[in-house]
Parts: C-alpha cells; structure tokens; sequence
C-alpha cells in the first residue's frame, strides 16, 4: 500500500528544518524525499517526480526561485504543485515567487500546521483520492476512505492493486499512462514487477467493472499505454 502514499519532496538547506518538516509530513502518512542543494532536488525530482514539493526560496547553489521556474517549464513537472518557503515577507516577493510558478507561498517563521493544511489543500486538486476525496467517472464512484467502488449503484469486487489502478486512472481520466508510470505510481519504485504485470492487473480491472455489464472504460492507446475514457 506504500506506493499509494503521496511523494512528497522537502528541498530544505537547514537540516533542523528539514527534520521538523519530514517528520510532520510522515505523520500524516506521505511518504517524504530530502533534498538539501537545490542541484539535489533537480536530481531526485528526475529519479521520481513527487506528488508535491516544499521548495525553500534560499538554497546553496541553484536557488529555489530558480529551481521552480526549471520544473514549472518542463512537460512533466509543470503540473507538480509547489509551496515557496521563505522568510522574504514583502509583497514583491509573495508576488515574484507565484509568478515564477509556485502554487503557494508560505512565510517563515510558519505553523507547521497550517502548512499541512495547506499541502492537503494542494493535493485535493492533484491527487484527490490520497486526501480521502470520492472520485467520479461516468457511472463509476470510488470512495478512497472506505475502499468501495460502486458502478451504477452496484458494488465491484476489486483487489487492492487494481484499486490502486483505478484510483490513478480516475485522478487524471484521459491521461495516458505508459506502463513504466504505472508501475512506479502503483507498485512503487522498490519493487521490481515486470510490465507485463501491468497488463494481467488491466485485465483483471476491466473484468471487475465489467461485472454487471456496461461498455469498458478503459482504452488502450497503441505504443503508449493505457487511459480512462
């Protein structure tokens, strides 16, 4: 169930800091990267995009700012939301951190939380289903919390890998996944599963919301992977 947690990377230089934060974070059930340089945070967010990152402004090396304008650019980080850290308070530079592409910005000194708070508020938006929201496609409800689906008023028998395979599909419907980011999102990226996996658990989830009839609503796109709707 690990690989089901939210990523979240902690780009903090003061070690205290970055402790306080990741600590927090774990209790509340994320599963927590840390990156002390900014050129430390570009490497891991290249290894295993996070769900979300905590980005301080002030960093050795490549800054923040800078480091959030790099990801805000590329394809597939600029949907990753980031919450700006800094103890600069003025206006002017609230304004020239969201500009720049932060989703949020928190000053320093902050209450820790707040800062969850504000973390939850973000991953609504990106990644619904981790933040115990009830998802909707079609005829199809999941309800993260109670680890039912229901389609058409009806209940489906479905194992816990493909909960998670329909919980990321019905996250984002019409993306294609390829099977790779399935399987680093569902699996995890410790757990060696061939991709051929990916497809016997398709299988198997095309199967269960099949149950009691109704078209398949899951679309395989040729060379690429698969997607929902």
């Amino acid at each position: 169930m690990a690989a089901a947690q939210p990523k979240v990377l902690v780009v903090e230089d003061e070690p205290s800091q970055r402790e306080v934060l990741a600590y927090n974070l774990e209790a509340e059930g994320f599963d927590v990267a840390r990156a002390g340089t900014g050129d430390d945070a570009l490497l891991l967010v290249e290894e295993d995009t996070p769900d979300i990152i905590l980005l301080d402004w002030m960093l050795p090396g490549v800054s923040g700012i800078e480091i959030c304008r790099r990801l805000k650019t590329r394809p597939n980080t600029r949907g990753v939301p980031i919450i700006m850290l800094s103890a600069r308070s003025e206006e002017v530079d609230r304004v020239r951190g969201l500009e720049t592409g932060a989703d949020d910005y928190v000053v320093k000194p902050f209450s820790v939380v707040e800062l969850m708070a504000r973390v939850r508020a973000q991953l609504r938006r990106t990644r619904p289903a981790s933040v115990g929201q009830r998802l909707e496609f079609s005829d199809i409800m999941l309800d993260s919390e109670t680890h039912k689906v229901t389609r058409c008023g009806q209940e489906l028998k479905l194992g816990p890998t493909e909960f998670r395979l329909l919980t990321t599909f019905m996250e984002k419907p019409g993306r294609v996944w390829s099977r790779e980011q399935l399987l680093d999102r569902v699996w995890g990226r410790d757990i060696y599963v061939d991709t051929r996996t990916v497809d016997v658990h398709i299988g198997r989830l095309r199967k269960a919301l099949g149950a009691h009839g109704g078209e398949d609503p899951i679309r395989t796109v040729r060379g690429a992977g698969y997607a929902l709707g």
